[in-house]
This record gives structure tokens, sequence and C-alpha cells, in this order.
């Protein structure tokens, strides 16, 4: 097992706190104060929740690292609450809550590859590729000659996810969406 020292933390790092959750740093802060000891603060986001908690550590106080494993799998089906990811390699599927899946389902559909994060064997997170093509299902129609004008308009996606796009825009196209931000990109 291998420990680390809060002197030490850095964005990205994962550990177990005291009562066994697993943590991500998100933002962390060496602090020397003029009269005192030095002391880290820093800001963390539960792997298993995703709730952030802030709190101050001594910069000798150490933790056990968490081990989180990532593997690309492809979205296969859902069945009622549970949806099912395969492992391309091994053709095992990984089934999973909608709690868990729930922000990657609006830029996912059947066949999408993602990635799996995993702790101690348990899937506890999906994230679908940083770019994604997905069909308009429903917007209103495109206007002539608006490419030059500024405004948008809402697009329904085959997922179900509605969108923000430029006027020219039309329903049955195909457009590239960052899913970090949920923002259209371009036509495809």
């Amino acid at each position: 097992m291998a420990y680390i020292n809060a002197g030490d933390f850095r964005k990205g790092i994962t550990f177990q706190l005291d009562n066994g959750s697993v943590q991500v740093i998100v933002e962390f802060q060496h602090v020397k104060p003029g009269k005192g000891s030095a002391f880290v603060r820093a800001k963390m986001r539960n792997v298993m929740t995703g709730g952030v908690i802030e709190r101050t550590f001594n910069p000798s106080e150490k933790y056990e690292l968490a081990h989180i494993e990532r593997k690309k799998m492809e979205y296969s089906y859902n069945d009622g609450d549970l949806y099912y990811f395969m492992d391309k390699d091994t053709y095992d599927m990984v089934p999973m809550n909608r709690e868990i899946v729930e922000d990657a389902l609006r830029f996912i559909k059947e066949g999408s590859p993602v990635d799996i994060s995993f702790f101690k064997g348990s899937a506890f997170s999906v994230e679908p590729e940083n770019f994604v093509e997905l069909l308009i299902v429903d917007c209103e129609p495109g206007l002539p000659g608006s490419t030059a004008q500024p405004g948008t308009k809402t697009a329904i996606l085959e997922t179900g996810f509605s969108v923000q796009v430029p006027l020219f825009v039309n329903e049955g196209e195909t457009i590239r969406l960052d899913t970090r931000t949920g923002e259209y990109m371009s036509r495809v």
C-alpha cells in the first residue's frame, strides 16, 4: 500500500479519507501563516457520490493512496434503471445504475465508446469522449442566409438532450458537441 502526506497533495490525486471514502483533490493550497504552524487547505470530491467538501490538513498527516482503474468500454443497452457497458476486450458486461450514468446519457447512444472508472472492482463513473457527433431529431427550420446572423435556437438530439445551436442548423443534421461544456461545436 502506498501512502501520501497531506503536504504532498496535488490536483487529481485520489486517496482514502479517515472514514474510508475515496476523494480526489480538486483544489489545494499550502498555507503558511505568520503565527502558528503550516497547514493544507483542500477541496475534494467524493469519487463515489460526487459530493464536494473542503477541509484543512496538517501537512504531516498520512493517507492511503487510492488506485483508480480506467477502462475503455462501449455502451450496449439499458434495461429499466440498469445500463450495460461492454468491455471490448473480454466482452464482459458491466451493469450500472441510472444515478451513476445520468450525466453521460446526454451524450451517449448504443455503441458509443466511454471511459469507466473503477475502485476495487466497482464502477463509479462514466465519461463520454470529449467530442461526440449526434443527430438533431427536432428543431425549428433553419433560416436561409442566417449564417452571418448571431443567435441560437434549441435543438433536441437523438439522446433527448437539448442544446443551443446556430439559426442555420436544421433538423436531420448531425452536429459535433463538446461533452465537457455541452456546447455545439460544428455541423458534421
